[in-house]
C-alpha cells in the first residue's frame, strides 16, 4: 500500500503534459481571422494566412483587358428549315409511264422533261378534232356562198326575206361549230402537251413513286415524285411575343435584320440570310409569333425538315465596357469582377451587367476601358490577394463568334469564374 502513491503521482504528471500539448498545438494552428472583402464578396479563401498575406505566394490567373465596343443584340430560337416551294408531280392525263427521264435526287430545273406518258390517244384525238374543223368549215364555205345567192336573189325580189333569213341563220350554226371545232383542237393540243410531264419549278426532286410500264390517271391520290426548291430556302421560327414590337418596328421601316442559322449543336455557322416576313397572328396557346427567313443557299448547307438554330439581330449596344462573361462573379450582394492593379494585386469592383451576349458582357459601371480584369482562378482570391497573371487576347466583338452558349458561360461565371473556353496567350513576369 505505501509504494502505490508515488506511482498515482507520475501517471498525473503525464496527463498534465498531454493536455498542455494539446492546448498549446490548438492555440497555435487557429483559422486566421477573415478579412472582408468590398461589394459583399466572400473573402478568407485563402486558408491559413490568407493569400493575400505579406508572404503569401502570388496567386496564379488568367486575366483579360476591358474594352469599349459596341455589342450587337440578337434574338434566337429553334428553328425548322422548308423549301421555298414545294410542288407534287401528278398527271393531268390519264395514260401509260412509257419513259422516266430524271434520276432519283437530282436537281431539276423549271422545264425540264422528267415523264412521257403514251401520247397516241391524244395524238387521235386532235387529229379528230382537226379533221371535223375541216369538214364543218367546208360545209361553212358553201353555205356562205348560198347566202350571197340568196341576198341577190332578194335584192330582185326573186326570193322572199325568209329564205334569206334561213340562209343566214345555216351560216351562223356553222361558224359556231367551227368554233367549237377550234376548242376541241385547243383541249386535244393541251392533252397531249400533258402527256409529257415537265419541272415546274427548280429543285431537288425526291424518289420515284410510279415506275415506267404503270397506268397514271389523273385523280390519282398519290404524286409521281415531289420537288422541293432549296435555292433560295427558308427558315421558320417563334419569338416570344414581347419580342414582337422590335421586329415589327424593323420591318415596318423597310429593314430587313439579318438572320444566321447554325447547326443542332449551336457551333457551325450554316447559312446567313434575311428576315423575309412575320406571320399575322400570334400562337395564344404558346404566346409565340412566327418569322419566316430566306436564305439563298447556294452550297445547299440548309436541307428540307432539318433543325437548325436561328438568331437574328435586331441592334447594336454602344457605350458600355465589354469584359468576357467569365470575369463576372455572383455574391449575396450583386455582381462583382476582381480587377488588377499595375502592382499585381487584386481589388473587387461592384458592377452594373446591361447586356449579356455570347462570350461578352456589356457594364456600365464599375470597370473602366483598359482595366485589367481576372478571367480564371477568380476562386482562389480575395481583397488584396497578389496574383501572377497570364494574358488572353481579347476576343474580338461578338459578332466574330457567332455560336455564343451565353448559358454555359454564365453558369461558369457562378461557379467562381472557372471558364475553360479561355485559352491563355502569353504569360506576364511579375515582381515576386
Amino acid at each position: 500500500m505505501g509504494t502505490a502513491a508515488p506511482k498515482h503521482r507520475h501517471t498525473g504528471w503525464v496527463w498534465l503534459l498531454i493536455l498542455a500539448g494539446i492546448g498549446y498545438a490548438g492555440w497555435h494552428y487557429r483559422p486566421a481571422p477573415a478579412a472582408s472583402a468590398p461589394g459583399g464578396a466572400a473573402a478568407g479563401r485563402g486558408g491559413r494566412g490568407g493569400s493575400g498575406g505579406p508572404n503569401a505566394a502570388p496567386v496564379p490567373v488568367v486575366v483579360a483587358k476591358a474594352t469599349n465596343r459596341s455589342i450587337p443584340l440578337y434574338l434566337r430560337n429553334i428553328g425548322t428549315v422548308v423549301p421555298a416551294n414545294t410542288v407534287s408531280l401528278h398527271s393531268r392525263v390519264d395514260g401509260q409511264i412509257v419513259q422516266v427521264h430524271f434520276q432519283e435526287g437530282q436537281m431539276v430545273r423549271q422545264g425540264d422533261l422528267l415523264v412521257d406518258i403514251d401520247p397516241r390517244p391524244y395524238q387521235a384525238a386532235l387529229a379528230q378534232a382537226q379533221g371535223q374543223l375541216a369538214h364543218d368549215t367546208a360545209l361553212y364555205n358553201d353555205d356562205q356562198i348560198d347566202y350571197q345567192r340568196y341576198l341577190t336573189l332578194y335584192q330582185q325580189n326573186i326570193v322572199a326575206k325568209q329564205q334569206l333569213d334561213s340562209q343566214a341563220a345555216l351560216v351562223d350554226e356553222y361558224k359556231g361549230a367551227m368554233a367549237s371545232d377550234q376548242a376541241s383542237i385547243q383541249t386535244a393540243t393541251l392533252n397531249l402537251s400533258y402527256s409529257k410531264i415537265t419541272a415546274p419549278v427548280t429543285g431537288r426532286i425526291g424518289l420515284r413513286q410510279v415506275d415506267p410500264g404503270n397506268i397514271v390517271h389523273s385523280s390519282d391520290a398519290q404524286a409521281m415524285a415531289v420537288i422541293t426548291q432549296v435555292q433560295p430556302i427558308a427558315v421558320l421560327f417563334t419569338l416570344p411575343q414581347q419580342d414582337l414590337p422590335q421586329v415589327y418596328g424593323e420591318l415596318s421601316a423597310g429593314r430587313h435584320p439579318d438572320v444566321a442559322a447554325f447547326d443542332s449543336t449551336n457551333t457551325k455557322l450554316l447559312a446567313q440570310g434575311h428576315l423575309l416576313t412575320i406571320d399575322n397572328a400570334i400562337d395564344p396557346s404558346t404566346g409565340t409569333f412566327k418569322l419566316k427567313a430566306m436564305f439563298d443557299n447556294n452550297d445547299n448547307a440548309l436541307f428540307p425538315n432539318q433543325m437548325v438554330n436561328a438568331r437574328m439581330q435586331v441592334g447594336t449596344a454602344t457605350g458600355l465596357t465589354v469584359v468576357p462573361v467569365a470575369a463576372v462573379q455572383r455574391g449575396p450582394q450583386g455582381t462583382y469582377v476582381y480587377v488588377v492593379s499595375p502592382q499585381n494585386k487584386v481589388s473587387v469592383h461592384s458592377v452594373a451587367v446591361q447586356v449579356t451576349e455570347g462570350n461578352d458582357v456589356g457594364l456600365s459601371t464599375g470597370v473602366a476601358p483598359g482595366d485589367t480584369v481576372v478571367v480564371d482562378g477568380a476562386d482562389k482570391l480575395e481583397e488584396g490577394s497578389r496574383v501572377e497573371t497570364t494574358m488572353v487576347q481579347p476576343a474580338g466583338p461578338t459578332a466574330s463568334h457567332p455560336a455564343a452558349a451565353t448559358s454555359a458561360t454564365a453558369e461558369a461565371a457562378a461557379r467562381g469564374g472557372r471558364h475553360h473556353g479561355v485559352k491563355p496567350a502569353k504569360s506576364v513576369a511579375t515582381d515576386h
